[in-house]
């Protein structure tokens, strides 16, 4: 008996020696990352090809790859793009709608993939799966919205082809079928120019659930292709047909473009690599649908940096510029804030005249943010903006060389500035602005080198708080959400040199 229990005791030791070292040794979270990559590897599926899909900052981190998760997982070869993940609308569970393409195979088009809960086995798994009219993943939007009125939520795409035309694919349950296994394709659009929802306000009985809503219509813009202008439009509108369960065309318009110099157009369209990206190098402001400049609200795009800044209702915010895509009237470009990840918009630019464009910008994650303005509109180039017009006494650029604390800096019409100080010599560019009543400078140093992440910490806004024709003070302020901000940093004080 004493020898059985002095068995017993050894093994309890020699089992409380090996757990320590286990511990110790920090097997148990080797384990565990083990158990967990290969829980990952079974959910997230990130593309990896060259020229990677979505981009990525330079420390090789997919920006789109930020919640890929799926309930089930894919097929080999099956790269996930997108998810959206809703309710159900019987309330019973989550359900999901994953955007993929099947690498291994020729077929490069977008597919669709819903996967719900089966109650019979208790499990998820996938149950239907349809194409879409896009095939470029990098330009791919898929979102949920009640296009029909009667609050069962059709499944959109959005997207480019190949021919890098904007494509647009709708699909909408059919309460005929077994719930959550079948869809109807109801509109499938492909266009060399651009598609819209036309979205229209509700009535309150539609809010409160008490009756349908009005159905929305799609907008599709295209060439004009019986026109010498280039920039002339065909607008053809589609309306939902309750009786077919289609989208059906509506009806067609022509839209007269500006007459413009059509040699230069043809260069500026003609989707060589750079050449539209460095036409809207610049700073654009808003215009009016009455046509007058608000110089509250204005988008600066930096193709060298990768960077868009959009400026409205005294907040700054930065994307970063992820890719871009020539089309017939422009650029379409993906961009990704610099810090919400999941907030995302997609810029659709068309070619006005030879100093304005026309925008339509698109939220990809649709998250509740303290931000009301509307990007889509008109904007004419700040360099031509005669600002006296929009009640401002400033430009925004000047010639002009001024000694300051940091130097001597010179300031240059095409928006650069150089600070001597020394054997150092810094650039950069700059822009003056004003927001309300206060004169502002914004100053973005030359910084290719900085690691992306920190670009934010180099871009200065100074308000001028003192200026007369010789002089000028600059206090550094921050400005966001609620407003210009005081950084109580020492005045830098700056004297013209004649």
């Amino acid at each position: 008996m004493k020898k059985s229990l002095l068995g017993f005791s050894i093994s309890i030791a020699a089992i409380s020696v090996l757990l320590i070292i286990f511990l110790a040794t920090g097997l148990w979270q080797q384990f565990n990352d083990s158990k967990a990559d290969e829980h990952q590897r079974a959910m997230i599926i990130t593309p990896q090809e060259a020229n990677s899909f979505f981009g990525a900052d330079q420390t090789g981190e997919m920006l789109f790859g930020d919640n890929l998760n799926t309930r089930v997982p894919l097929e080999d070869g099956e790269t996930v793009i997108a998810v959206l993940n809703r309710e159900s609308e019987e309330g019973v569970a989550e359900e999901q709608f994953v955007a993929f393409i099947n690498t291994s195979g020729a077929d490069r088009r977008v597919y669709i993939t819903y996967i719900g809960y089966d109650e019979r086995s208790g499990n998820y798994r996938r149950m239907w799966t349809e194409p879409a009219a896009a095939s470029r993943p990098d330009t791919i939007s898929l979102f949920s919205l009640d296009m029909t009125g009667d609050r069962s939520n059709c499944v959109i795409v959005t997207g480019m082809n190949n021919r890098n035309e904007h494509t647009m694919t709708i699909f909408r349950r059919n309460p005929s079928r077994p719930a959550g296994q079948a869809f109807d394709k109801i509109a499938e659009l492909q266009i060399d120019g651009s598609i819209i929802i036309q979205e229209t306000g509700r009535s309150l009985a539609y809010q409160q659930g008490i009756a349908a809503g009005q159905s929305f219509n799609i907008a599709a813009y295209g060439p004009d292709i019986t026109s010498s202008n280039i920039l002339d439009q065909i607008e053809t509108i589609y309306s939902f047909n309750p009786s077919s369960g289609q989208y059906e065309q509506r009806s067609i318009s022509r839209i007269p473009g500006s007459q413009i110099e059509q040699r230069r157009l043809r260069e500026l369209l003609s989707g060589a690599p750079g050449v539209f990206e460095n036409y809207i190098h610049d700073l654009w402001y808003y215009v009016s649908p009455q046509g007058t400049i608000d110089s509250r609200q204005y988008i600066y795009f930096d193709p060298y940096s990768r960077e868009i800044i959009f400026y409205g209702d005294e907040t700054q915010q930065v994307f970063h510029w992820l890719n871009s895509t020539p089309t017939r009237n422009g650029l379409f470009i993906t961009s990704q804030n610099i810090s919400i990840s999941t907030l995302r918009r997609r810029i659709d630019i068309e070619l006005a005249s030879l100093d304005s464009i026309r925008l339509r910008v698109s939220e990809d994650v649709r998250i509740r943010i303290d931000i009301t303005e509307s990007w889509d509109g008109s904007y004419r180039r700040a360099g031509t903006v005669n600002l006296k017009e929009a009640g401002s006494s400033i430009i925004s650029a000047i010639d002009a060389v001024y000694d300051s604390t940091w130097g001597r800096l010179q300031f240059l019409n095409t928006g650069e500035y150089t600070i001597n100080s020394g054997n150092t010599v810094r650039k950069g560019h700059y822009v003056f602005y004003r927001v309300n009543e206060h004169d502002l400078l914004e100053m973005r140093p030359d910084n290719s080198e900085v690691p992306a992440d920190d670009r934010t910490e180099n871009r200065m806004v100074y308000r001028i708080s003192t200026a007369t024709n010789n002089a000028m003070i600059l206090s550094r302020v921050r400005i966001g959400t609620s407003g210009i901000q005081e950084l109580f940093e020492p005045p830098v004080m700056m004297t013209l040199v004649e």
